[in-house]
């Protein structure tokens, strides 16, 4: 049993009904057998990357260790895995055509009509098998995103059922669907799910498992029906309920005996496998479901109306508090509106603050501001990216009386202007399109908070931004109270800052939220939750 398996996760009905987290959930469930698991995104979008996408329509832009600009559902095989991903555990369509046009630009294709199939869908299934490869991993878990019957999904069906017909008895596929409850009939009905197995048996995939999304409990009459309907057998026939937490649906799939199922299926011996270890998620979902305590905490940010733009910050605060025991209360504010005016009434009530990263000067002051209220009122407060560049601005501004220190792009003879306090990065390294992207080097001034925080003298973190903190002012600050107690060596660009005298006020560079996972929180989210149920 040496070869690696292919697990596909198709969906059917509607959108968003969370195949990323039942692919996350089976791949932790396997996980802890023992097995080596990875799991993949294919995106049926034509964007190549999601470094354009708009946070208020797509959510967040999950960054890889190696510079990936990604999907955020990557977000969730990191948390539930704790397995790194990279460039490879993420393809756009857009990936696709941009790799076999330029095959064909080269030439490779010998003056072949290129076509969908065989060259398309030859490219998808070269992108999926990459994974499994190297013999890194017992098993690939590949999300397909989109709906069945969609037309961009097409190409990816198809190169799943000649998958299917390659790999044999070393691949499975999952059909996730939804049930709708009508209250005017008081039952559920089936019907969507059976149209929705149809069109993929239309389009030559047949499902092994179905898993049916629902509101209320299926019972085995409608397991039974489905699964007659489906040419599915009744065993295969799962449901996936509504649960207040995704972190409690590894859990529910392993009653429903996905993860059994799913090894049986692919020819293993269950005797022979190892059991399901999972003591360190159920102690993290104890603590979540049981705190009490609340802990209040303000998330200042422009891209608030869909809390999706910041996902893994949301997560990493909800593992936080979980592990210190506490409820996370979460409140978002739009930073657009926030000024010296309504910040009393805004802040007051909370016990910590996080001020988020971002791209462009709209929301900026707004962060500013709340900056300024935290520092002022020793309120714990954590800022991240753009948040902790304006850390920087804000106390250049009152503390070092520099009233023109901004982040908006100014005349270079401006006093105190971006190319004074943040400059473009593509200044000072020879990075592409002027961003630094992916995990890199910082290390720690020892006896600083960030030191006490991490307990090592050099990290690796990631980033995704284009400015800079100007070292031309880190002595001027460092005098008047703030200390740059972390640094990448190899260009000497300052990654962490914090305050003196203060109960907890760090900004960092980089997004320590994307390697927060519910088995490994990030220690500066525990640190900041900490500080906020001392005080």
């Amino acid at each position: 049993m040496d070869k690696t398996k292919y697990i596909f996760v198709t969906g059917g009905v509607t959108s968003s009904l969370g195949k990323g987290i039942i692919a996350a959930s089976l791949g932790k469930l396997l996980q802890a057998r023992g097995f080596r698991v990875t799991n993949q995104k294919l995106d049926p979008y034509i964007n190549v990357n999601s470094g354009t996408l708009n946070p208020h329509e797509h959510g967040e832009c999950f960054v890889t260790v190696d510079g990936h600009e990604a999907d955020l559902d990557l977000g969730h095989y990191e948390r539930f895995l704790g397995v790194e991903t990279r460039k490879a555990n993420n393809v756009t369509t857009g990936r696709i055509y941009q790799s076999v046009i330029d095959k064909e630009r080269r030439g490779d294709y010998l003056g072949k009509t290129v076509q969908v199939v065989p060259h398309i869908t030859d490219e998808i299934k070269r992108n999926i098998k990459s994974l499994g490869s190297k013999g890194e991993f017992d098993f690939v878990i590949t999300e397909i995103g989109g709906t069945v019957g969609d037309i961009e999904s097409l190409p990816y069906i198809e190169s799943v059922r000649q998958l299917r017909w390659e790999l044999g008895k070393n691949s499975l596929i999952i059909h996730l669907t939804y049930v709708p409850y009508l209250s005017a009939a008081n039952e559920l009905k089936t019907k969507p799910t059976q149209h929705s197995v149809k069109t993929l048996q239309e389009q030559g995939v047949q499902p092994d498992i179905l898993i049916l999304r629902t509101e209320y409990n299926i019972n085995t009459e409608i397991r039974k029906k489905v699964a007659l309907f489906c040419n599915v057998e009744p065993h295969a026939v799962m449901q996936s309920i509504d649960v207040p937490s995704i972190y409690r649906v590894p859990l529910n799939m392993q009653q429903e005996k996905l993860d059994e199922v799913a090894l049986k299926k692919l020819g293993y011996d269950l005797t022979q496998v190892p059991p399901v270890k999972m003591d360190k998620w159920i102690d993290f979902v104890d603590r979540l479901e049981n705190a009490k305590e609340e802990v209040r905490i303000a998330l200042v940010g422009k891209y608030v109306q869909l809390p999706d733009a910041y996902k893994s910050i949301i997560e990493s605060l909800i593992q936080a508090t979980a592990y210190n025991n506490r409820k996370l209360k979460l409140e978002l504010i739009l930073s657009d509106k926030l000024n010296n005016e309504n910040i009393q009434k805004k802040l007051a009530k909370m016990d910590g603050i996080l001020v988020t990263p971002g791209f462009g000067t709209r929301g900026v002051e707004g962060k500013i501001c709340a900056l300024q209220y935290a520092r002022e009122n020793d309120i714990p407060c954590l800022g991240i990216g753009l948040g902790m560049q304006a850390m920087a601005i804000e106390f250049a501004r009152n503390v070092l009386d520099l009233k023109d220190a901004n982040s908006t792009e100014m005349d270079a003879t401006t006093a105190h202007n971006v190319i004074d306090i943040m400059y473009e990065q593509k200044n000072i390294l020879e990075l592409k399109g002027g961003m630094r992207l992916g995990s890199y080097q910082c290390s720690i001034l020892p006896g600083t908070k960030a030191f006490e925080i991490y307990n090592s003298p050099s990290i690796y973190e990631r980033h995704r931004h284009r400015y800079e903190f100007n070292n031309k002012y880190k002595e001027a600050l460092e005098k008047a109270g703030m200390i740059c107690s972390g640094y990448n060596e190899e260009s000497n660009l300052v990654e962490i800052i914090e305050l003196k005298n203060k109960k907890w006020y760090i900004g960092v560079q980089f997004h320590p939220e994307y390697r927060s996972t519910v088995v490994n929180p990030h220690p500066l989210f525990i640190s900041f939750i900490e500080a906020i149920i001392t005080k």
